[in-house]
Formats: structure tokens, C-alpha cells, sequence
């Protein structure tokens, strides 16, 4: 017999870092350790107003809004039959607090090894003694910051668990996770730093408990151990709210995470204004938890990518290249995703801002070759799951997202020297708000597009374009950037339930 509720599998949930014994107790004395942390912030209404916004935390929204249940009962962990729907909470951390365990911080193997015995006890409790019901049973992992290394060692490790454990995992979401270590002060965290365990997040010793090359300079790749598609990775892009390390670590980080070392190769990811961890965190933010559930329980993975077809060049700037003057200039791409109804959430935000707007040269868009690149490296500017069970709530066929598109340059540099004459700060050669209707036919999606910025968005728009590669929006400017936007829609969970 099928699983009758898919995707709605298991969630085990597995924290990430106690530094000292004191966090070490703290988080052990927690029931949910960190899963059940919400927030409560401020907005401001249309009359000028401010008025409470309440995030409850992922774990009672999980429960709000599909029924979830936790791991829990008259004070133990449940024994016996459990739901599908069960939130588990992998409370590796009890075995170093002396009044619960050895006192002993396990390592991440060892970590990883109790996440199989916990993944199994899991599987029999919610399918019994019934066989076909454990050959189609899935489990979720969702990892804070070093959870999401325990989670990777326990899949790319081969001398922990055994292949058929490791396939009942389905997918696998990580919030902050160092995923090619830490840098502080631009320097990868020392392998001698063993105090605290710090060295868990250097590089070498990433490489050793997750069995990859201990000689390579990256171990952000899964290897072929787990689909790439099927793990997600929310990075954090604001430093300056998380005041443990936002010092040492720096811009263009969550506070303790670089955004270049916190996703894995190849694998969907998003981008949010918010620091490691506390009130202001990736865990206790409405953007992580929307994120979160279309990827969990979502139908489709919608990814943009920008094809550019002509760079402009300021009038002064362009009369200096045409002189034969050496030009220095590299591109940002940035993007703002949000589908309909989304107020107070966006579900991806990258922009100079943030210091996470994607950055390109002339050379990587226009002449690879000369890079040794086999094609135009065209920015993936988003790639967001949407849910079409939620406008099927709505009485509708037709899926409906915002993308706020811009491109600028950096500085421009003639003959090595800045340019400021007549140079306006900040200026973009493209920028435009499109929302994208997506219609789903018997023969796939009818795709239309409206510019926001001329029209209203609840117009039915226009149609995607179709070239030799497929179907794209045209990008346009009256300072002459031309460039494509292309929209990908992948079927995600092919077995919703009915």
C-alpha cells in the first residue's frame, strides 16, 4: 500500500551549535530546542499606525496549518504507534549535559550515527509491522546551522548507516548551515581550534567526517550521495543582528556564516534579510517557514534565469571605450520574489543592500571562452517553490508570483581610475517589477507576464515570448539593456494528496 499523505512525511528537526556548557544546558533544558522560538515584531498600517506582526515559530504553524503533532507525552518521548504527521526533535546535545548523559559533546559522526538509529525508530513507530508501508516510508530532515553538517554526514558519509537507510530520507532543508565552513576574519576557522569543538567548521575537518578529499579547498558538494534538487538551502544576508561573531565575521554574512559558504552545489536555495540566529533569525522568521512548506509540501519549483543580450555604457563612459580606453566594471543582478498574497513575507530577496545581489563580469556574460567557460555563465536569479494547493483554496488554476528585477553596474574604472563625472550613485541600467501569471493546461502552463510598473497587476497581460530555447520574457530599457528573463516550471511533488 502507498503512503496515503504525501507528501506530509516525518520531520526531524536537528539544531545546530552550543558553544559552552552553559548554552550546552540551556539547549538540552529546552524541549524543542530552538524549533518553538517565535517573534514579534512591528509594521506599519495605512494610516500611519504601527501594529504587532507575530510570528508563532515553525513548530506551532506546523501545527496550525497541517496538523502536525509533537514527539511528546506525559513528559517522555511517545512510545508505540506515532502519526505521519510527527515533529521530532533530534536532542543529540543530551549526551554532553552530566545530569542526562556522559557529559561527553558527541562529534559529528557520532551525531550522525544517532541520527540513523533515531530515522529508524522513527520509520517502525509510524508503519509497525507492516512491510509495504516501511518500503514507501520518507522522513524530513530540517537543520539549523551545524545540523545541517550532522544531516550531510549521516548521507555522504559511507561508513554511517547503510544506502537503505539513507533513501528514506526525502528531502533535506537547512537554515544557515556553513556548508564550506566558517571564515572569520576572511580565514577559515583553524583545524587546531578544538576548544568548544570549533574546529568542526574547518574545512579539513568538514572534508574527514563527510568522507570527501581532505586536500579540496570546497566541501559544499554532495558528491552523488543525495539528489541536490532535494536539499534547500535559506541563507541569511544581515550580519549585523547577530552579536556574537558579526565582528569577526562581517558583511555579506548572516553574522556567523559567509552567503558564499552556506549553500551546497547545485541545490535550490533563498536568500532573507535576517541574521544567524535570535529574534531577528533565519528559524523564527515568516520568510524561513514559507520557504520551508513549499518545499516540503510544495507542487512546483519555479527557477529565473537572465540570459543579457546588451550592456549599456554611460554616454561619458562609452566615449572613453571608444577611445580605446581600458573599462573595468562588473554587473549586480538583483530579485525580490513574493507570490500573491504575501504581505508581510518575501520568499527570496537578493540586492546590493544585502550585500547578496549576484555579481557577474563583462567576460563571464559575453565572452566565456576566454575563461575557459564552456557558456555564458546567464545568473540564476531565483528559484522558489510555489504550492497549487493553495490557489486551488483560492478557486483559481493560476499560480501567481512578483519579481522585482533590477540590474546596475559597480563602479565603472577608466584607465584604472574611478569614474565620477557626471556619475549618478546607485543607477540602474534595468529595473522592473513583473508579476507572472502561471495557468496550468492539460498540455503544461500557459505563462503571461504584466509590467507592474505601467500596469496593474490583476491584468491578464501578455504572453511569453518563444525563441529557439523556449519561452522568455523580453527585458528591456531606454538605455538599451536587452536581456531575456526565462521562467522554468518543474513538477515537484507528483502525488499530492487528493
Amino acid at each position: 500500500m502507498k503512503n496515503s499523505i504525501h507528501p506530509y512525511h516525518p520531520i526531524i528537526y536537528i539544531r545546530g551549535y552550543a558553544m559552552r556548557s552553559q548554552e550546552i544546558k540551556d539547549t538540552v533544558a529546552t524541549p524543542y530546542m530552538g524549533f518553538n522560538l517565535g517573534s514579534t515584531k512591528i509594521r506599519q498600517e495605512w494610516d500611519g499606525s504601527v501594529t504587532k506582526h507575530i510570528f508563532e515559530s515553525p513548530l506551532i504553524r506546523l501545527m496550525k496549518d497541517y496538523g502536525y503533532t509533537d514527539y511528546y507525552i506525559n513528559g517522555r518521548d511517545k512510545e508505540g504507534s506515532i502519526p505521519n504527521k510527527s515533529i521530532i526533535i533530534y536532542r543529540y546535545y543530551e549526551q554532553a549535559d552530566p545530569d542526562l548523559g556522559t557529559g561527553q559533546t558527541a562529534s559529528i559522526p557520532e551525531a550522525a550515527k544517532g541520527l540513523e538509529e533515531l530515522i529508524i525508530k522513527v520509520r517502525n513507530q509510524v508503519c509497525g509491522d507492516n512491510e509495504e508501508a516501511k518500503k514507501n516510508f520518507k522522513v524530513y530532515l530540517v537543520a539549523h546551522s551545524m545540523g545541517g553538517l550532522i544531516a550531510r554526514c549521516f548521507l555522504q558519509n559511507d561508513g554511517i548507516s547503510t544506502p537503505e537507510v539513507k533513501k528514506l530520507v526525502d528531502k533535506v532543508f537547512t537554515y544557515g548551515t556553513p556548508h564550506n565552513g566558517i571564515e572569520l576574519r576572511g580565514i577559515n576557522v583553524p583545524s587546531f581550534l578544538g576548544i568548544w569543538d570549533i574546529n568542526n567548521f574547518n574545512r579539513k575537518h568538514i572534508a574527514k567526517y563527510l568522507d570527501l578529499d581532505r586536500n579540496s579547498s570546497q566541501v559544499n558538494s554532495l558528491e552523488g550521495k543525495f539528489d541536490p534538487k532535494k536539499f534547500f538551502c535559506l541563507v541569511g544576508t544581515n550580519h549585523r543582528d547577530y552579536s556574537a561573531a558579526r565582528y569577526a565575521v562581517g558583511p555579506m554574512s548572516d553574522g556567523l556564516v559567509k552567503i558564499k559558504n552556506a549553500t551546497v552545489k547545485n541545490a535550490p536555495r533563498a536568500f532573507t534579510y535576517h541574521s544567524h540566529s535570535g529574534h531577528y533569525g533565519l528559524v523564527n522568521s515568516e520568510e524561513g517557514y514559507q520557504n520551508l512548506v513549499r518545499f516540503l509540501f510544495g507542487s512546483n519549483l519555479v527557477t529565473g534565469t537572465i540570459e543579457v543580450d546588451n550592456l549599456p555604457l554611460p554616454p561619458t563612459v562609452k566615449k572613453a571605450y571608444e577611445a580605446k580606453k581600458e573599462i573595468r566594471v562588473s554587473y549586480y543582478f538583483e530579485s525580490v520574489v513574493m507570490p500573491r498574497g504575501a504581505f508581510t513575507y518575501k520568499l527570496s530577496e537578493r540586492s546590493v543592500g544585502t550585500n547578496s545581489a549576484i555579481l557577474r563580469t563583462f567576460d563571464e556574460l559575453f565572452k566565456p571562452a576566454e575563461l575557459n567557460l564552456e557558456k555564458p555563465r546567464s545568473p540564476i536569479i531565483f528559484s522558489v517553490f510555489l504550492d497549487t494547493k493553495k490557489i486551488t483554496l483560492a478557486k483559481s488554476k493560476t499560480m501567481v508570483f512578483s519579481a522585482d528585477v533590477a540590474v546596475r553596474t559597480t563602479e565603472y574604472r577608466i584607465e584604472k581610475a574611478l569614474f565620477f563625472d557626471k556619475r549618478i550613485p546607485e543607477e540602474n541600467i534595468y529595473r522592473q517589477k513583473l508579476a507572472v501569471r502561471a495557468t496550468s493546461s492539460k498540455t503544461g502552463w500557459n505563462l503571461r507576464y504584466i509590467l507592474t510598473d505601467e500596469e496593474w497587476g490583476e491584468k491578464r497581460g501578455k504572453e511569453f515570448q518563444t525563441g529557439e530555447k523556449g519561452m522568455f520574457v523580453p527585458l528591456t530599457s531606454k538605455k538599451g539593456f536587452k536581456g531575456k528573463l526565462r521562467i522554468n516550471i518543474e513538477n515537484w511533488n507528483d502525488k499530492l494528496q487528493s
